[in-house]
């Protein structure tokens, strides 16, 4: 499985191949200094341990490994057809024409890894290692094989937990702190790539609060340690025996190790994991607000001290957040007494208290800083909406091409009014579209004033004609955004 990122490849570590004919919150508010006195589903390493071990990582290998299991998974797929096989001379179209009996069931098998938390059989692995697998089989490092049930799996942060009925005691991993490890520590990382068995590698801590677009939730490990497809879901160690991380994605050109590997942190995961044993799903607080970054320019046209919070780009209706005053235009600088340095940093802190906490929020309004209280509810699944282009009049200086909204317009993008211009064409070497303004946006303010139709933007553009940036609110495809546009 892999996503392109900026030219470069997105692998998510497992390995598979086919085999013809045969994815903000719990009400458990768990922390990591209180996971191990409610919670007997793991056991917590010691952070005074993590000194390392004078000359050599065998002595870890050694003592790890067997807690270190690899999970074949298969599943059937429904394609294909009766006659001549994928590799008959013939092809797919000679197969269509003369064998056009039923489809033959087809078997697609993965490899992954995963660890040991108890002796109950109790394993820890990726989301995608498993997800929609019909068959699972988790092979331990001596040969024993046993069959694995899913007890609960969850998208959003790619985990997932198994269980098999061993016979007899199984080698346990503890789990660490990962908020503990710094930059520079030493890191081993042991799985199943490419199908070969048990390896183990060793690097470092390349970085920490990686965010790759993988889900609202990123908050990877970077490490240089060698990490290649059947490595997800294998655990990334610490120097004193105890699991940092749990391996999910490389950036590579060539589908295998580069030296840029990622790992979920394990403080993230131990709040999902106990969730998972608990009812076998995660349930996340919900605000309500939609949120983007503060650019330097956003900044400067909100004329902020720093770029640091979360600026509010939307607010739903009938949310905690509307329920409580926030506004459009809010930026969210402290969460439940804690500084919010970005808008990345926002979802994690809501999503992972308990559904109907009231927490204080603080926020920067117009300059003016003040506190306001939210009841936090549950997070329901994400809806989707669509927005489709115009075409129009040109607004001269900006390279983007408006029109008015007719009641046609608003029924085509589901919008609840006709206020506002819609951009029905952008000069593609236009400031505009410098900074982000997209055909079909439909512009709601400028410089936090509400646009009506055309003759009011022009109207509060020629006002502010000395800006050195203009400030706009657009809605795209059902969500607003704010996008500053240099002049």
């Amino acid at each position: 499985m892999a996503k392109s990122f900026r030219g470069i490849t997105i692998v998510v570590v497992a390995a598979s191949f086919l085999m013809v004919g045969m994815i903000m919150a719990s009400q458990f508010s768990l922390t990591p200094a209180t996971l191990a006195k409610t919670t007997s589903l793991w056991t917590e390493g010691d952070a005074d341990d993590n000194t390392g071990r004078s000359g050599s990582f065998a002595d870890l290998a050694q003592e790890l490994s067997p807690a270190v299991v690899n999970i074949s998974t298969t599943t059937v797929v429904k394609e294909g057809r009766s006659g001549p096989g994928p590799n008959s001379p013939f092809g797919d179209e000679f197969s269509r024409r003369f064998f056009p009996g039923p489809q033959r069931p087809q078997k697609k098998n993965s490899l992954g890894s995963g660890f040991i938390i108890n002796k109950e059989g109790y394993i820890v692995t990726n989301n995608h290692v498993v997800d929609g697998a019909d068959e699972i089989v988790v092979t331990l490092k001596e040969g024993d094989e046993y069959p694995a049930k899913v007890i609960g799996k969850d998208a959003k942060t790619d985990i997932a937990l198994i269980k098999i009925e061993p016979k007899n005691g199984l080698p346990v991993i503890r789990l660490g702190d990962s908020d503990g490890t710094r930059v520079g520590d030493w890191v081993l990382a042991i799985g199943n790539p490419f199908g070969l068995g048990h390896t183990v590698t060793a690097g470092i801590v390349s970085a920490k609060g990686r965010e790759l677009g993988a889900g609202p939730y990123d908050d990877f490990i970077q490490t240089d340690a060698a990490i290649n497809p059947g490595n997800s879901g294998g655990p990334l160690l610490d120097m004193g025996g105890s699991v940092i991380g749990i391996n999910s994605v490389i950036f590579s050109r060539s589908g295998g190790n580069q030296g840029v590997g990622f790992a979920i942190p394990v403080n993230l995961a131990k709040s999902i994991v106990a969730q998972l044993k608990e009812s076998g799903k995660v349930t996340r607080a919900w605000l309500g607000v939609m949120i983007q970054r503060i650019t330097p320019e956003i900044k400067d046209s909100l004329e902020l001290k720093t770029r640091k919070g979360a600026l509010v780009a939307d607010v739903f209706e009938g949310s905690p957040a509307e329920k409580a005053g926030l506004l459009r235009g809010d930026v969210i600088v402290r969460f439940n007494g804690k500084e919010v340095g970005s808008q990345r940093e926002l979802p994690t802190m809501v999503a992972f208290l308990p559904v109907g906490q009231k927490v204080d929020v603080v926020i920067l309004r117009d300059g003016k800083e003040m506190t306001v209280e939210v009841t936090l509810e549950e997070m329901e699944d994400e809806k989707t909406a669509a927005a489709v282009g115009s075409s129009g009049e040109v607004q001269e200086g900006l390279g983007i091409t408006v029109r008015n909204i007719t009641p046609e317009i608003a029924d085509q993008l589901s919008l609840n009014s006709s206020e506002g211009v819609v951009v029905s064409d952008v000069d593609q070497n236009g400031a505009a579209a410098q900074a982000g303004i997209r055909r079909g946006d439909v512009i709601l303010e400028v410089n936090r004033t509400k646009i009506i139709d055309f003759e009011t933007l022009t109207k509060v553009l020629e006002k502010d004609q000395g800006s050195k940036s203009i400030l706009f609110l657009v809605n795209r495809g059902g969500r607003t955004i704010f996008i500053a546009v240099s002049k």
